[in-house]
């Protein structure tokens, strides 16, 4: 089962990863600048995720493919990694819409 992550990120700021039961981190959000603005991203997450419309599909400057979680306003929320395939993205972005629902939240 997944989980969201919430660590301090820079002077009084914190962030969230969201990460597969695996370990492995499949969606990495903003800085925030208070932790329940940090909370509201992960609600975000948690509705946002199960659209695919909401999944913005992109490809870095290197030719590797990656993608951005959008809110409905259009507000990045999250973005994944570089992958080495666009299947590989396909697959982080099935991970996300799985593990996001139910994931715990925890403070590392």
């Amino acid at each position: 089962m997944g989980k969201f992550e919430i660590k301090a990120s820079g002077s009084d700021k914190c962030m969230f990863n969201l990460k597969a039961g695996n370990g492995q981190v499949i969606l990495t959000s903003q800085a925030y600048a208070s932790m329940d603005g940090c909370k509201n991203g992960i609600e975000s997450v948690r509705k946002n995720s199960q659209s695919d419309a909401q999944f913005e599909r992109k490809t870095a400057k290197d030719g590797s493919p990656f993608f951005t979680l959008n809110a409905t306003n259009g507000q990045v929320i999250g973005k994944s990694e570089m992958y080495s395939s666009t299947d590989a993205m396909e697959n982080g972005i099935a991970s996300v819409k799985k593990n996001a629902p139910d994931a715990d939240v925890v403070e590392a």
